[in-house]
């Protein structure tokens, strides 16, 4: 049975349901318990199973995350929560030397069940220092899991399998998400890493989407139904592992693609999947693959800079124009952005 709920409600009655299910986890972090809990994802939790499992904790990234290492090679299954997932770049030596490598560093003797909830993206000018998403360098490291669930449904079923998991496992969550709604189902349902999801059937051209940008692209794709083009928006739904075929069988379909990286261009994810779709499909693609994502440069504060940095639906439409050779549409009368209005805030 399923219930409308939105994608911080998903992740709560994920985590309310999985720590009555298993004593040994606990969530701590930066304002974990605080009065806004986490954009309220944490929220009745402490209230529920006390400050022993559910607790807030100084600023000090490495040492927390240090901290979740011991906790999870000792039998314990910890979540992590960072409010910036720039922030956790000041827990690298963690992460990437001790958390990631861990498993391996004992011949498969010690498990590390640690999972590492991270916030990304944008929300009213958050700047250079409060926007970054880098799944493609958490992707990068051998060891850990990387996923980033877009619709409510995937907020609660990837957190779950995430909590589940013997290895590490980054959980990507974007803010403007929070509000979003959605039917979830009411049981603990876990949804499995490395498979993705096909969020809309197509035809024409396959967009590949991660997080917020599968939210543009399925608003391009509902505009260009309008004119009779038929898109396949794919959500990867976890970076790594890939879930490689069904892309692939996608574009073999298409025969066209477009990937929509929430992410720099330079050096990301949407370079890697590129890369493996031409080895498999030049022979087969109609047109070049299109790579969109952020520019190589530093995010801005203003919204209308903001704007033009983000891919959004309208250069999604462009893109998708230009690939195909259509006469440019009038978006005049379409409305735009409307998950961004649904946003309450920074915190």
């Amino acid at each position: 049975m399923n219930k409308k709920v939105s994608y911080r409600d998903a992740i709560n009655q994920a985590l309310h349901q999985e720590m009555e299910r298993d004593n040994s986890i606990f969530i701590y972090g930066i304002d974990v318990a605080d009065h806004k809990r986490i954009f309220g994802s944490t929220a009745g939790l402490m209230e529920k199973f006390g400050p022993k499992r559910v607790f807030s904790t100084p600023l000090s990234e490495e040492a927390l995350l240090g901290f979740g290492l011991g906790a999870a090679i000792c039998g314990l299954r910890p979540i992590n929560v960072h409010m910036r997932v720039d922030f956790l770049l000041l827990a690298i030596n963690q992460l990437v030397n001790m958390v990631a490598s861990y498993r391996y560093g004992s011949d498969g003797k010690l498990q590390v069940p640690l999972v590492i909830r991270a916030i990304i993206g944008k929300g009213w000018g958050q700047s250079y220092q409060h926007s970054k998403s880098l799944q493609s360098f958490f992707a990068h490291i051998p060891g850990l899991k990387v996923v980033m669930p877009t619709t409510p449904a995937d907020a609660k079923g990837l957190l779950i399998s995430a909590i589940r998991d013997n290895n590490p496992v980054v959980v990507l969550e974007h803010r403007m998400l929070y509000d979003v709604e959605d039917e979830v189902p009411i049981e603990p349902i876990p949804t499995t890493i490395g498979k993705g999801q096909i969020l809309k059937t197509g035809k024409d051209i396959t967009i590949v989407a991660t997080s917020y940008s599968a939210v543009e692209a399925i608003k391009a794709s509902e505009v260009l139904e309008k004119q009779g083009i038929s898109v396949e928006v794919v959500d990867p739904r976890s970076i790594f592992p890939l879930d490689e075929e069904l892309i692939i069988k996608s574009v073999e379909k298409t025969r066209n693609l477009i990937i929509a990286d929430y992410d720099w261009i330079f050096c990301g994810f949407s370079a890697e999947l590129a890369t493996r779709i031409y080895d498999k499909l030049s022979h087969k693609l109609k047109s070049q693959i299109t790579r969109l994502g952020f520019a190589h440069t530093h995010c801005p504060s203003c919204r209308p800079l903001e704007n033009e940095f983000y891919t959004d639906a309208i250069k999604l439409i462009r893109a998708v124009e230009q690939k195909l050779k259509l006469a440019k549409m009038d978006l005049s009368q379409e409305t735009f952005y409307s998950y961004e209005n649904k946003f309450r805030g920074p915190f």
